[in-house]
């Protein structure tokens, strides 16, 4: 039975396609089309009153709960806010649109748009204040303003409605982890607003120093300030006589900004806050201060904006509207997906429902925790560094430090809020495990998830179609099986090997390049066929040369490998080129031979993730400056 909504009730004049600025009667009272506007902040969980955190001091954003509905079961669809932001904005996952890497540069195809422009042209005035970072150059006519001092107060008619944006960036991770931009952020806290270290409870799998302690003070405080921020839009619309016909949704855009949070798919990176406040005419009275237990995805925000707004989204969203009227059948599962992170790969995958969250680990090989550049920074990563070489960390602290990852994970979210306690292999849970994993690989077709093409091979096939979202959009359904499937294969011990070989000659480089991952996982199968290996550096695909030089490594015959990847170092796909590095950087003492080739990837490299991970592998092999091994 689909959930009681408020909005059914609006009469259909409200409603109108292109018409939001009529004014429709709602149990006798003229009402406006409701005015919009999102109150954003960055990395942060829902470490909020409202949200029963006994620590938080949110007053404001408490106060606006208690008069709005609150969502408890909000999620992104990636840890990190540039793919969560253009999926946010475009109403398309970040891994079918080709934003899924952090920081990437894709061109948006032709017919998908940031959803404000169909806002404009139904009339209403659109601003941004200020952050964008979608990934892709925002087309003209999205914003009638996007800058620091973009306001609704700006529009030139006061009767025009308005769709506004404001953003918080204090509470980003760069608040936590840089002491000049903490103290700023939180120069006006008053000491009452400010948190006793040593109260908080910490998550488990961080080890419990003063250190550690010190972040998670700061995580609150910046909070606080971001709510008093809050408090203050909110008290303009009052101010200005737009409280009461204007929407407001407050949400952010990923988890807390700390290890095993930030850029990771456990509810510590992707449950948000989202509170809905919907104008006083609506006859809410049995709505106001709820809480809604419905599953909702950040891709929803988009074509429920436009509901609200009396528009139709437009065909190609992903996303579904929760609010507004002809609603479609609430969620079954919320997705997420994790991809490059700055220098470094790691393909995830997840499906959560209300209860569980199955996670599908596409790179097992690699750690949990991969030297990247930004949040070995922080001070809570050099913390789980330190106590880990100590060997003291907790068991549930371990569990993230290990050199690999199981092919999947499933958690009971219920009994086990902090993903820590693995099901995978309980025979109890064997049925929920097969309709979580059917759901994901389903998902995987049905949106067309170019984040299993190698980057370079996406380089390589965007000249042709113009842009990556059509790269796979116009593929025969069959090939997009076929990708997936052999992905799969490749990091499931006990398939065919065969199918592996087999795929290994398939006429498509995607197909290719994951059977030669696959190979290379199963280095005692995969002496057996070194001449498919050798022939492969030949391969006209960079992506399948990379791995097939991998594989070699793996069964110790380096010799040719080392050539082919010293050839790629320097070739003309720069993602390709970081793909060697990666390999490399991988194979420890193996890379030996190309340190002189390495040092030259530090100087006029126009790819700053190259330079990192080179200069990682220099580190590690010279042994200077005591880098983590």
């Amino acid at each position: 039975m689909q959930k009681f909504n408020p909005l059914m009730f609006l009469l259909p004049g409200l409603f109108l396609l292109g018409t939001p600025a009529t004014k429709a009667t709602l149990l006798g009272s003229p009402i406006q089309s409701p005015n919009i506007i999102w109150i954003s902040c960055e990395d942060i969980s829902p470490h909020l009153g409202c949200y029963g955190d006994k620590n938080a001091i949110t007053p404001n954003i408490d106060q606006l709960a208690n008069s709005s509905i609150r969502y408890t079961n909000a999620f992104t669809t990636a840890g990190v806010c540039a793919p969560c932001r253009s999926a946010i904005i475009t109403g398309v996952y970040q891994s079918t649109l080709g934003t899924h890497h952090m920081r990437c540069n894709a061109q948006l195809p032709k017919g998908v748009k940031p959803f404000p422009v169909y806002l404009r042209k139904a009339g209403y005035y659109c601003t941004n204040n200020s952050k964008q970072d979608y990934q892709f150059k925002t087309p003209s006519g999205v914003w009638d303003d996007s800058s620091k001092k973009a306001h609704w107060k700006n529009r030139q008619d006061p009767k025009q409605p308005f769709f506004s944006v404001f953003n918080f960036t204090g509470c980003h991770e760069s608040g936590i982890a840089s002491e000049s931009k903490y103290k700023q952020v939180t120069q006006d806290l008053t000491p009452q607003q400010r948190q006793d270290a040593a109260q908080l409870t910490l998550p488990p799998y961080y080890p419990d120093t003063p250190i550690v302690r010190e972040d998670w003070k700061r995580n609150y405080e910046l909070i606080t300030a971001m709510d008093a921020w809050a408090g203050k839009l909110i008290q303009e619309l009052k101010d200005a006589g737009e409280y009461e016909n204007t929407i407001i949704m407050y949400w952010s855009d990923h988890g807390v900004g700390l290890p095993r949070a930030k850029r990771w798919l456990y509810d510590s990176g992707t449950h948000i806050p989202l509170i809905v406040k919907l104008p006083d005419g609506l006859n809410l009275e049995n709505r106001i201060g709820i809480a809604d237990d419905e599953l909702i995805s950040s891709l929803d925000f988009a074509p429920t904006v436009l509901k609200l707004a009396g528009l139709k989204p437009p065909s190609h969203m992903q996303g579904r509207a929760f609010l507004g009227t002809d609603l479609q059948p609430p969620r079954n599962y919320v997705y997420g997906a994790r991809d490059r992170m700055d220098e470094r790969y790691d393909i995830i995958r997840s499906v959560r429902d209300q209860k569980y969250r199955y996670i599908r680990n596409y790179e097992p090989h690699k750690a949990y925790y991969q030297y990247m550049n930004t949040p070995e920074k922080g001070a809570t990563m050099k913390e789980l560094r330190r106590v880990h070489a100590l060997g003291k960390l907790s068991t549930e602290a371990k569990l993230f430090m290990q050199k690999s990852k199981p092919a999947e994970e499933l958690y009971d979210l219920q009994s086990d809020p902090h993903e820590i306690n693995n099901l995978i292999g309980d025979s109890k849970y064997s049925t929920v495990l097969e309709r979580l994993r059917n759901a994901h690989l389903e998902w995987v077709v049905d949106t067309r998830d170019i984040g299993l093409i190698p980057e370079s091979e996406i380089q390589i096939r965007e000249l042709n179609s113009g842009a990556r979202y059509n790269i796979l959009k116009n593929a025969k359904p069959d090939l997009i099986e076929q990708i997936r499937n052999t992905a799969n294969l490749a990091v499931n011990n006990d398939s065919d090997f065969g199918d592996l070989k087999d795929a290994a000659n398939h006429s498509d480089s995607i197909v290719r390049y994951w059977a030669l991952i696959g190979i290379g996982n199963r280095p005692d199968e995969a002496t057996s066929c070194k001449s498919l290996l050798v022939e492969a550096l030949t391969d006209s695909s960079p992506c399948v040369r990379i791995a097939a030089s991998r594989a070699l490594l793996k069964i110790n015959e380096p010799r040719q490998a080392l050539l082919a990847l010293k050839n790629e170092l320097t070739g003309e796909h720069q993602w390709a080129r970081l793909r060697a590095a990666i390999v490399l950087d991988e194979s420890g003492e193996a890379a030996r031979p190309l340190i002189p080739e390495l040092k030259r990837c530090l100087k006029d490299q126009p790819n700053k993730y190259i330079t990192r991970v080179a200069n990682r592998t220099l580190n590690v092999l010279l042994d200077t400056n005591n880098a983590v091994k």
